[in-house]
């Protein structure tokens, strides 16, 4: 039985080459494409995907926005975002809002394959070349969270009003 697959991107090229791609060998079957995350997140409802490969740019709403909402609406769906962006801010983004993978379009149709099955059998999968940087992120926000335990009561209180940006007189 094939894994059935929504295409969200909107280049029509893009998601002709994809679905060429992993349709190849019989085991993935893309049922639905989305060329914007409105017409991503009807489909999801009415195609029920396995796996949903999401792009972050996208018209009307962004990918990030599309996993915002089916956070939201506690969709749970297992998404892999497919994306141009390396940046580790994206990746921390998507994975805080459920995404269960996060690869890049330069990559290749191996890649993505092995990614799509591994999440479809409940694996997470991360492109290895963001690995180091989410490894680094991940300690550097547990830094962080350390020295922010370290705060006493009224230390947290005042660096609330603070970032809420509040002036000193009125913290005071």
């Amino acid at each position: 039985m094939a894994i059935n697959v929504l295409l969200a991107d909107d280049h029509l090229m893009l998601r002709e080459g994809l679905k060429n791609l992993l349709e190849i060998d019989g085991e993935i079957k893309v049922i639905a494409e989305a060329n914007d995350g409105f017409e991503c997140l009807n489909l999801i409802n009415k195609k029920n995907p396995d796996v949903i490969l999401l792009d972050i740019n996208m018209p009307n709403l962004d990918g990030l926005q599309v996993l915002n909402i089916m956070k939201e609406q506690k969709m749970n769906y297992k998404v892999i975002v497919l994306t141009i962006h390396k940046e580790i801010q994206y990746l921390i983004q998507a994975l805080d809002m459920g995404c269960q993978g996060y690869i890049l379009k330069d990559s290749d149709s191996t890649t993505l394959k092995n990614a799509i099955v591994e999440v479809y059998n409940g694996e997470t999968y991360i492109e290895p070349s963001l690995t180091p940087l989410l490894n680094s992120s991940l300690a550097e926000r547990d830094v962080m969270n350390d020295k922010l335990n370290d705060l006493t009561k009224r230390e947290t209180e005042v660096l609330k009003l603070v970032a809420s940006g509040l002036f000193n007189k009125e913290i005071a």
